[in-house]
C-alpha cells in the first residue's frame, strides 16, 4: 500500500541521501584518523585477516544513521512519537560513545555492559509505553542488550555486518511502507544508506574495520526498528525477526556451544560459522559474505513474504526459518570439521 500523503517519498529518499552523504564523508575521515591515533587492528590467532587494518569506521554509520534515521522518525507520517525517537537518539549516542572509547583503548566488560542496559532500557521504555504495558520493557530490554553484543561477535570479516545491515533495513524499509507506516519506512531505508557508505570501504578487502562504536550501534538499530515495527503492528515482529535470522542463529547457536562445553564463553573466539568458513573452510571473506547473502535473498525474503501476507502462520514461517538454519549451521559446522580432519590426517 502506497500512504497518500504529499512529500513522503522526497523526505524519505532525501533522508536516505542524507545518511549515505554523512557516513560516506566520515568513514573517509576516520581511515585518516586511525592512521594518524595508530587505532589499527593487527593480525593475529583470533582475527581473520592478515594485515594491519585501521579501526572505528562504524562511526560514519552512527554518525550517517543520526543524520537520517530521527528526521524520518520525525518528519515521516506514522512516527513513533517524539518519546521514541528522543530515547533512540540517546541510546544511540551512548552505545556509539562507549564502543568509540572502546576502539581507542579496550574498556573493562563491566562499563561497557552497564551503558548498553542503561541506554537500551530508555529506549525499551519509551517503545513500551506505547503499548499495553510497561513491563513489555523487561523481554525488550534482554532482546536488546543480546542484539547489540551479537552484533558485536559477528563483525569478524570484510563487509558482512555492513552488508546484513543494508539487507535488513531495505528490507525493513520495505516491510513498514508496505504496512502504511513511512517513518519506520525512512528510518529503515537511511540504516541501509548509512551502512552502505560504510561497507564502500569496509568491502573485502577492507580498508577500514567497523570496530564496537559500529557493531554496538547496528545491534541497536536493528533492535529499535523491530521493537518499533512490534508496537506498530504486532504481526510485524516475525518478519523483522526473519530477516535477522542469519546473525541471530549463528551467534546464539555458538554462544550456547561454548556455554556448555564450559569455554569462556565472554572471551574473544573464532568459532562462529562465519570464522571456520574463512579459517578452516578456506573460503574467502567475499565469498562467505556472499553465502549469508544468498540466505538473507533466497530463504529470509520470501518466507518474511509469506509471514507478512498471512499473520496466522507467521509464527511457523519464524520457526521454520529458525531450525532450517540451524541445521544448516550445523550442517556448515561439521563439513568445516572433516575438512579440518583430512587436512591433519593428510
Amino acid at each position: 500500500m502506497t500512504p497518500p500523503f504529499p512529500g513522503v517519498t522526497a523526505t524519505l529518499f532525501g533522508c536516505a541521501v542524507a545518511a549515505l552523504v554523512v557516513s560516506f564523508a566520515s568513514v573517509r575521515a576516520a581511515i585518516a584518523y586511525a592512521h594518524r591515533r595508530g587505532m589499527l587492528d593487527a593480525p593475529g590467532r583470533r582475527r581473520s585477516h592478515t594485515l594491519p587494518t585501521p579501526r572505528g569506521g562504524g562511526i560514519g554509520i552512527v554518525l550517517g544513521a543520526l543524520a537520517g534515521m530521527p528526521a524520518a522518525l520525525v518528519l515521516l507520517p506514522g512516527s513513533p512519537g517524539a518519546a521514541v525517537v528522543a530515547a533512540f537518539s540517546v541510546a544511540t549516542t551512548a552505545v556509539a560513545a562507549i564502543g568509540w572509547l572502546d576502539d581507542h583503548g579496550s574498556l573493562p566488560i563491566r562499563p561497557r555492559l552497564l551503558i548498553q542496559l542503561a541506554a537500551t532500557l530508555l529506549l525499551c521504555l519509551a517503545v513500551a509505553s506505547r503499548t499495553a504495558s510497561l513491563l513489555w520493557a523487561i523481554p525488550l530490554l534482554l532482546a536488546g542488550v543480546w542484539c547489540i553484543n551479537l552484533h558485536n561477535f559477528m563483525d569478524g570479516i570484510d563487509g558482512l555486518a555492513a552488508q546484513q545491515a543494508m539487507f535488513f533495513g531495505a528490507a525493513s524499509a520495505a516491510l513498514a511502507w508496505s504496512a502504511g507506516s513511512p517513518a519506520i519506512a525512512g528510518s529503515a531505508l537511511a540504516l541501509a544508506a548509512a551502512a552502505t557508505g560504510f561497507w564502500w570501504f569496509n568491502r573485502s578487502p577492507a580498508r577500514i574495520f567497523m570496530g564496537d562504536v559500529g557493531s554496538g550501534a547496528l545491534g541497536l538499530f536493528v533492535f529499535a526498528l523491530s521493537a518499533m515495527l512490534w508496537a506498530f503492528r504486532t504481526n510485524l515482529l516475525w518478519p523483522a525477526l526473519i530477516f535477522s535470522s542469519a546473525f541471530v542463529i549463528d551467534a546464539t547457536l555458538t554462544l550456547l556451544v561454548r556455554m556448555l562445553r564450559g569455554a569462556r564463553w565472554y572471551t574473544p573466539h573464532r568459532e562462529h560459522l562465519y570464522q571456520w568458513l574463512v579459517r578452516r573452510r578456506g573460503a574467502s571473506h567475499r565469498r562467505v559474505a556472499l553465502g549469508y547473502l544468498a540466505w538473507n535473498i533466497l530463504v529470509c525474503i520470501p518466507v518474511a513474504w509469506i509471514a507478512y501476507r498471512s499473520p496466522a502462520v507467521a509464527p511457523g514461517c519464524f520457526g521454520a526459518v529458525y531450525l532450517v538454519g540451524a541445521a544448516v549451521w550445523r550442517t556448515g559446522k561439521r563439513h568445516c570439521l572433516r575438512r579440518r580432519e583430512r587436512h591433519v590426517s593428510a
